[in-house]
């Protein structure tokens, strides 16, 4: 018997999972912070300005300003074995490789453990082919996009020989949606006047640049029941997220919202923020609400700080009464057997 899980798989090719997420600081000294704020935001798919001017905004402003605050930030969420989204993804990795034969690696497209630390880790153990997993159910161009273009140059410049599949975004599947829903309705409170789903934003811009189709038009083509942009656009699969599980809970159209959260800049990002929402909601009678980030599958920073910490201060000084907020499906057992399904379709 194999009890490292390095036996060969059909064909004698010796395949592996990577999980990819999207990283985080090593520690919270600000040195940490800056490093890690760098490498994030100078990646071209999240600040997508020429070269020049995005280091210029960059190095020469945000990293100026932002790193002592976000270093503060992650020390309220920042746990003994290290930063949430790490070890949740770890977690999930642990229990991913228990029911699999094959090895499980993690990868953060920022910082590390890198996407070429994970994949260097798999090819040491035999691995020939990989299944790359990026842990986002919707697609878009700074995370699931950045993801995949990384870990291509990374193949190519490292690892010519290893082939690589890539898992694709799972927003609209029977089986996240389930999942999803079945988690959300356990973590509900009794009562709650509104559920809303307060996802990652992204500039508006970018909705139109990861388009090939060219057909999509912002708030028009969201809610169709098909389009050809939809495949591409990220607005549309966070609202198609929230329709389904919506459907899955039973709820009225009335008892659901969605919104955007941690805009960065003044440019026109997708709209509506979650924070000028949370602010209007009790002076429309929205006294009791219930919110959750299915942009996430681990919790972090934006979740555990942004939306739990500032999010709930908005909501009760605006004049709410209570605020409860619905925790990542993180390393729950009924989303490792998804991640487990997905990946099997892969191979």
């Amino acid at each position: 018997m194999n009890t490292n899980n390095q036996q060969p798989t059909t064909n004698n090719i010796k395949k592996g999972i990577l999980l990819v997420n999207l990283g985080s600081p090593k520690s919270t000294k600000v040195e940490d912070v800056k490093e890690y704020l760098d490498e994030f935001l100078m990646d071209e798919r999240v600040i997508d300005y020429p070269w020049f001017f995005r280091a210029l905004l960059v190095k020469g402003i945000i990293l100026n300003t932002r790193p002592k605050k976000s270093a503060a930030a992650y020390k309220t969420v920042w746990t003994d074995e290290g930063s949430p989204l790490i070890v949740i993804t770890k977690q999930i990795q642990q229990k991913l490789q228990k029911l699999v034969d094959i090895p499980v690696e993690i990868g953060m497209r920022y910082a590390e453990p890198s996407i070429e630390t994970g994949i260097r880790n798999l090819v040491e153990k035999g691995v020939e082919e990989i299944v790359l997993f990026p842990l986002y159910p919707q697609y878009a161009m700074s995370t699931t996009e950045t993801v995949v273009e990384k870990a291509k140059e990374v193949q190519a410049k490292f690892f010519p020989n290893i082939k690589i599949n890539y898992v694709k975004p799972f927003y609209n599947r029977d089986l996240y949606i389930n999942c999803l829903a079945e988690s959300i309705k356990e973590k509900l409170p009794e009562n709650f006047d509104l559920l809303q789903f307060s996802y990652h934003g992204v500039p508006e811009r970018h909705i139109y640049k990861t388009d090939p189709t060219k057909t999509c038009k912002i708030g028009d083509c969201c809610f169709k029941e098909d389009h050809p942009s939809h495949q591409y656009c990220y607005r549309h699969q966070c609202l198609k997220t929230t329709e389904l599980v919506r459907q899955k809970l039973g709820l009225e159209d009335s008892q659901v919202k969605s919104t955007f959260q941690s805009r960065l800049g003044k440019d026109k990002w997708i709209e509506p923020y979650t924070d000028e929402t949370l602010e209007n909601l009790p002076k429309n009678g929205v006294k009791n609400l219930a919110i959750v980030c299915p942009a996430f599958v681990s919790d972090c920073l934006e979740t555990l700080e942004e939306i739990s910490v500032e999010g709930k201060e908005e909501f009760l000084h605006a004049g709410g009464e209570n605020f409860h907020y619905v925790p990542c499906l993180n390393d729950e057992d009924r989303w490792i057997e998804v991640v487990k399904q997905l990946y099997e379709e892969e191979l």
